[in-house]
């Protein structure tokens, strides 16, 4: 469960970040290879990477879905979508990976009884260089996001 004995298992957790193209779609797709259909699961950002109105459905960023694919974990068929996307947001817990995204998830949850947490989390976009020098900060991102999910998780 958690290093709290006394916290339950959520039944449905939303990871956000600001575009839903990188940290918050990999932290989803962690936490459902590792727990499966325990609990529901979804993700979302602030804001559209782009406009494009002849396309509806944004993709995760694709060394994202290398770097999970690492773990035999498909990230490809993920569609990016924003907080007004969700169909349900009756979370019962919403981590913010973002500073940005933890102001909003604060507005989600006011007057419900869903618990915050905020886990700062690199930007792994800001990185330049050679492909695999960008890609290594995807997988520090990844390492880093399924360690405090295994934490926090684990049962």
């Amino acid at each position: 469960m958690s290093d709290d004995p006394g916290r339950r298992m959520p039944d449905a957790v939303l990871f956000c970040c600001n575009f839903n193209q990188v940290r918050s779609p990999m932290a989803e797709a962690l936490l459902k290879h590792i727990i499966g259909t325990r609990i529901f699961v979804d993700s979302a950002g602030l804001k559209r990477a782009k406009f494009d109105p002849d396309e509806d459905d944004m993709e995760v960023d694709p060394l994202a879905a290398a770097v999970i694919k690492e773990l035999g974990v498909d990230l490809t068929k993920h569609r990016c979508k924003t907080f007004a996307d969700l169909a349900d947001d009756s979370f019962d817990l919403v981590i913010s990976l973002t500073p940005e995204a933890h102001h909003r998830a604060v507005e989600l949850a006011r007057g419900r009884s869903a618990d915050i947490e905020y886990w700062p989390t690199h930007d792994p976009t800001l990185i330049e260089g050679s492909r695999e020098h960008r890609i290594e900060a995807y997988r520090q991102v990844r390492d880093s996001l399924a360690a405090k999910i295994t934490q926090r998780f684990r049962g």
